[in-house]
């Protein structure tokens, strides 16, 4: 926005203020009961059986899948974009992930668990953990096919052809590596489950600033940025 036009709104009396923001609670309550609704079609969505136990590179050794549950039944995947010959990990990415330690803790307590996956060596992703002052699990899947198996890593030839599924869909990705989110339960016998992924704009959910900025007035303040997202920064960059 620029500094002329940010704040012309209109300036009410209380009263037609209170009037204003009653109408707006209404929508809000269903908007809060359709989350709810989908909420509960995403957790009711079929299951489908992983057959192939990924090995990962993890700080305290090579682990399966199976392992990275951490002794829940549930697990969260984050897709984070950091590529083998990247030196750093994705801006982007890294904004989501500055919203993931504080929520580990609380994950646990009902029985999830959290961890971010990414192609780089497990050294780059440790360095870079620790530049970024995190301490969730972060794991390198570069030795499988895990990332390409859920559509979030791409050979130069899906990118060049439109064939990169990503969203469920063929596209022209521009990059080899993509954000995304999955979901993973565990029975009683060790077997595991796929039960949801989400790509793109789903990823919001995940984002507290995001949550935030939405309430103040100047929003997101994104639409006359070149691209959404192009004010991101590394947390350790901002001036």
């Amino acid at each position: 926005m620029s500094e002329n036009s940010e704040f012309k709104k209109q300036v009410v009396s209380d009263e037609d203020w209170l009037t204003a923001r009653q109408r707006l609670l209404e929508k809000e309550k269903q908007f809060t009961k359709l989350r709810d609704e989908l909420s509960q079609q995403r957790r009711d969505m079929p299951w489908r059986k992983i057959n192939q136990d990924y090995l990962f590179e993890t700080e305290d050794g090579t682990k399966s899948l199976t392992e990275l549950f951490a002794g829940k039944s549930q697990l969260i995947v984050y897709h984070f974009m950091f590529g083998p010959d990247w030196e750093e990990g994705c801006p982007s990415c890294s904004f989501w992930a500055d919203n993931f330690n504080p929520i580990v803790t609380h994950l646990n307590q009902r029985d999830i668990h959290l961890v971010a996956v990414s192609r780089a060596s497990l050294d780059k992703l440790q360095n870079y953990r620790k530049r970024m002052g995190w301490s969730f699990d972060w794991v390198s899947s570069f030795s499988n096919s895990f990332n390409s198996d859920f559509n979030v890593s791409f050979s130069q030839q899906e990118i060049d052809s439109g064939q990169a599924v990503y969203n469920y869909r063929p596209s022209r990705f521009p990059s080899s590596e993509a954000p995304g989110i999955s979901v993973f339960v565990k029975n009683d016998r060790g077997e595991v489950f796929h039960t949801y992924s989400c790509y793109a704009r789903g990823l919001d959910m995940l984002n507290g600033a995001y949550h935030l900025m939405d309430l103040v007035p100047k929003g997101r303040d994104e639409q006359d940025l070149p691209y959404t997202m192009a004010w991101v920064k590394r947390h350790d960059c901002y001036d």
